[in-house]
């Protein structure tokens, strides 16, 4: 096949890829969807993508075919001193034969993935004159990449740029529908308890009643402001996951102390259970914590007087898990395959347990961007075991 066949053939093949990435709407599915693309199209070994943010300034891998989800996402590149940060800055395609001779190789990645890069071929995802992020492909398979390369890559570069956007888009509009929905009952109450204010009738203590009232979701409306923007951030794959060794038992009882208050006002007691020689684990504390937090949260709120809590550690094959178990009220069966679902919440329990129905969704996305996985086993009337699991490192 010569150069002009080939050429048409890789046009023809980009044009069923198009169609592909134009139907998806999952933004994680629709990043793995571009870097095979691209590996095919390029006859490379791997490919990467990282996205820019912009109001940060800052450039991280979201998803690489060479190496797994925990190794890559949320590694930071710099601007300067990178040939991706060259690419964002200039919105120029490179084509890179040899990295290591090569000033703005940033080497680090190299050393923290264990990846041996030779050859590299970026091109910068723009659409709207708005730089989303680059798109890199690694050590072509036959000789170096060519120039007819650069023109499929780059083709693919400004699909793959309209598809995130729209994904994004596609993702916020959905969540921002439900916000907007979620609003109205807090708004209402509020405005119901304002007028009340103005009756001249009523007395002191409603009043002040009325004044609690205002108070309550007014503090229910910036707790859903903060989880609506945080699962946000996680749905648009914003959020930077920073991984660093540490030891998990100081982190669990960090937890308890924050939440022990609440649990000694429901007389919850919390234990923790953690084996001996339980080594460091690999993650992003402080998203860790968050879903420590939340999971725990959720175990006092549903629990009964004199119930307990165990945060219980484990070990598995290539993987750790760590359980939070209650003998609480536990989940009706009917609503186990909603437990995950944006502003869902156990109609049994509304009443009586103030949340946002964010909290579980929240935890999933953090879970996920670990290449983790959450499993729930209720017994109702009985407990609940939430068993986070995820890759050792």
């Amino acid at each position: 096949m010569n150069e002009i066949q080939t050429k048409l053939e890789g046009y023809r093949r980009l044009i069923e890829i198009s169609r592909d990435l134009a139907s998806t709407l999952d933004l994680d599915m629709l990043l793995n969807r571009i870097i095979r693309a691209a590996v095919e199209i390029s006859d490379a070994v791997a490919a990467s993508i990282l996205l820019y943010d912009d109001a940060a300034q800052e450039l991280y891998f979201q998803v690489a075919t060479n190496l797994d989800q925990q190794t890559m996402r949320g590694l930071a590149v710099p601007l300067e001193g990178s040939i991706a940060g060259w690419t964002v800055t200039n919105r120029k395609p490179v084509r890179i034969s040899n990295v290591q001779d090569d000033p703005r190789y940033f080497s680090r990645i190299e050393q923290r993935t264990q990846f041996t890069t030779n050859s590299i071929m970026a091109v910068p995802l723009i659409t709207q004159d708005k730089v989303v992020g680059v798109l890199e492909v690694l050590n072509k398979c036959d000789g170096e990449f060519t120039a007819a390369d650069e023109d499929l890559l780059l083709v693919l570069g400004a699909q793959a740029a309209v598809a995130i956007v729209n994904a994004r888009l596609f993702a916020q509009s959905d969540l921002i529908s439900e916000f907007v929905h979620e609003l109205r009952t807090p708004l209402a109450s509020i405005g119901t308890a304002t007028y009340l204010l103005q009756r001249p009738e009523i007395s002191q203590e409603q009043r002040e009643q009325m004044l609690q009232n205002i108070h309550d979701e007014t503090q229910r409306l910036t707790t859903l402001a903060t989880a609506f923007l945080d699962l946000a951030r996680l749905e648009s794959g914003r959020v930077k996951f920073t991984f660093k060794l540490f030891d998990l038992e100081p982190l669990l009882v960090e937890c308890r102390t924050i939440m022990q208050g609440k649990a000694d006002e429901n007389r919850v007691g919390i234990t923790i259970e953690v084996p001996a020689d339980f080594p460091q684990i690999s993650c992003d504390r402080d998203k860790m914590k968050q879903v420590v937090l939340n999971m725990l949260s959720n175990a006092i709120k549903y629990n009964r007087p004199r119930g307990k809590v165990i945060l219980r550690v484990g070990q598995g094959e290539g993987e750790w898990t760590l359980a939070v178990e209650d003998n609480g009220v536990g989940i009706p069966e009917e609503a186990m395959p909603c437990l995950f679902q944006k502003f869902y919440r156990v109609r049994a329990n509304e009443a009586r347990v103030v949340g946002t129905g964010l909290g579980l969704s929240i935890c999933k996305q953090i879970v996920n961007g670990h290449g983790g996985r959450i499993e729930v086993v209720s017994s109702f009337g009985k407990g609940t075991v939430f068993t986070l699991h995820f890759p050792r490192k």
